[in-house]
């Protein structure tokens, strides 16, 4: 349908369209841009924030799959920058479970 338009238009006008709507779509462009590169929400959520754990109780894993951790587990790309694990109880495994007891991060 442009195109339609721009062929019927003379030249001077037609150019000044087409001149327009590259402006614009310039300007689209770069607002695209900026906001691809805006921290995602999860991100922003915890910028500078800062997880700590301590003085945990025990745990204990039996069997295969079973996780026992007394410190900390988390996944995820919006984790805190500052993590801290200290004073953790005892972790146990057995049959095939597995322990820990400090940060387990995926």
């Amino acid at each position: 349908m442009l195109a339609v338009v721009l062929t019927v238009l003379r030249w001077d006008d037609a150019d000044k369209i087409a001149t327009g709507l590259s402006a614009l779509a310039g300007v689209a462009a770069v607002g695209v841009a900026v906001w691809a590169g805006l921290p995602r929400r999860d991100q922003a959520a915890t910028r500078g924030k800062a997880v700590h754990v301590r003085k945990t109780g025990n745990a204990t894993a039996t069997g295969p799959g079973a996780l026992a951790n007394t410190g900390l587990t988390a996944s995820g790309t919006a984790l805190p920058d500052d993590i801290r694990v200290t004073d953790t109880g005892d972790a146990e495994a057995s049959d095939g479970g597995e322990a820990g007891t400090g940060a387990r991060l995926d």
